[in-house]
């Protein structure tokens, strides 16, 4: 370990609520790998936002806010929910100072929606039916400029499993704000319906996405290999569907890859900055 590396601390805020689940487990294995790579003085530490109402505070150097369950519309103004928008608030607050080490937080799906809801940026509502599989996303011109998708594909293959969804973006508002649309949910060309916004670059330090881009193939196929899982994709999405998931998953171009590209590279963001302002 290199020992002229300033310590990097991250905090991990846990929004499953107690529900068992996989991105945990990503995210710390994304975080254990970034440091051996790079040689680094990285810790984390979870957070369990929803069930304990434990948040960190403004210590920390990079924060990654997870998905969850349920809805992002029914927890306005519980306690929980307080906090945690207190705590954007106040990283919000932090990078509008002139402190040269900034904070960067990245979002995921159930932290997205909820993003997405504090700054009115569209229709929040429950799909038609869940979206659930190895699916693509298209980048959109913003998107394939921005750094955090280098290395992918367009579209480029990641797990989403939601019910929820953002759609109907409120442009005006997203150019008031100077935030950006990066990507979208697969083209449904025989279907009516608009398509979810799938990641978003809120400023320069907030970067969201709707999907798990923490999923890894691995600990996907074990989940979907369990004979209660197998049934509940069959049941819910049919035989097809559930083999073409497993094909995918033994494909080293998309779950793989995402998950090797799009949180690293997010840390490379966070981090190198980081250290350079620790020089």
């Amino acid at each position: 370990m290199n020992t002229d590396k300033p310590e990097v601390r991250v905090a991990i805020l846990d929004l499953y609520d107690g529900v068992a689940n996989e991105g945990m487990r990503g995210f710390r294995d994304i975080l254990d790998r970034y440091k051996a790579q790079h040689g680094l003085d990285l810790s984390y530490q979870t957070f369990d936002v929803r069930r304990k109402a434990q948040v960190p505070d403004t210590s920390f150097d990079v924060y990654i806010s997870s998905g969850g369950p349920g809805s992002p519309l029914d927890s306005e103004g519980t306690e929980w929910e307080k906090k945690y928008f207190r705590l954007i608030d106040k990283l919000e607050k932090h990078n509008r100072s002139d402190a040269p080490q900034k904070k960067h937080v990245f979002f995921v799906c159930h932290s997205f929606q909820l993003m997405c809801r504090k700054y009115g940026f569209g229709d929040i509502n429950t799909r038609r039916s869940p979206s659930f599989g190895i699916l693509p996303v298209h980048l959109t011109e913003a998107g394939r400029n921005e750094e955090v998708f280098e290395g992918l594909a367009d579209p480029f293959y990641t797990v989403d499993s939601r019910s929820w969804q953002v759609i109907n973006p409120d442009m005006e508002r997203f150019k008031e704000l100077g935030m950006e649309i990066l990507a979208l949910e697969k083209e449904r060309p025989y279907v009516d319906l608009p398509r979810a916004i799938m990641a978003i670059r809120f400023n320069e330090y907030f970067f969201a996405t709707q999907f798990h881009p923490e999923a890894d193939a691995h600990g996907i196929k074990t989940m979907l290999l369990r004979e209660d899982k197998k049934k509940e994709v069959i049941n819910e999405h049919g035989e097809s569907k559930y083999r073409e998931m497993l094909e995918r998953l033994d494909d080293p171009d998309k779950i793989a890859h995402t998950q090797s590209t799009i949180i690293p590279n997010f840390l490379d963001e966070a981090i190198l900055s980081f250290c350079h302002a620790e020089r």
